[in-house]
């Protein structure tokens, strides 16, 4: 379990990425676990505290204006299963997109994984279909 209690770290976190990337990281290096594996969002890896802190810079770079909103967080021992809405302007190259300056939308599914009061372990998926779709990559079926 988190020294702060799983509840009181998911508000926390969320708290911390709303502020911006100075907020993010002292929060990582205050509650992420130093061998911290983030199984990614966009299907890559993140292993130690630099390549999770790449991985939000990368987030920021691209979406300046991110913001998280907490949905719904089950626990359960030393895991909590977290659904959250990701909303921002993209601003810069993604997953092979040029910026479009379109605001985006997409909800997360995800599951920590707590061990010697830190975060250890993430599991995270998102919905990449309606996100392309969003950006113009990929089109929305006509109903």
């Amino acid at each position: 379990m988190p020294k702060i209690g799983i509840e009181e770290f998911t508000r926390r976190n969320v708290e911390a990425v709303n502020k911006g990337k100075a907020a993010v990281f002292a929060f990582i290096h205050e509650h992420y676990a130093s061998d911290i594996i983030m199984h990614g969002l966009f299907g890559g890896e993140s292993r130690g505290i630099e390549e999770c802190k790449q991985t939000f810079s990368g987030l920021y770079d691209v979406f300046p204006d991110l913001h998280f909103a907490l949905d719904d967080e089950i626990v359960k021992g030393n895991r909590v299963a977290i659904r959250w809405t990701a909303t921002g302007t993209h601003k810069g190259r993604f997953m092979g997109s040029p910026p479009t300056n379109r605001k985006i939308t997409a909800w997360v599914l995800e599951i920590d994984r707590f061990a010697n009061g830190k975060l250890a372990e993430v599991w995270a998926r998102f919905d990449s279909l309606g996100f392309m779709q969003q950006l113009g990559v990929i089109p929305t079926p006509k109903k």
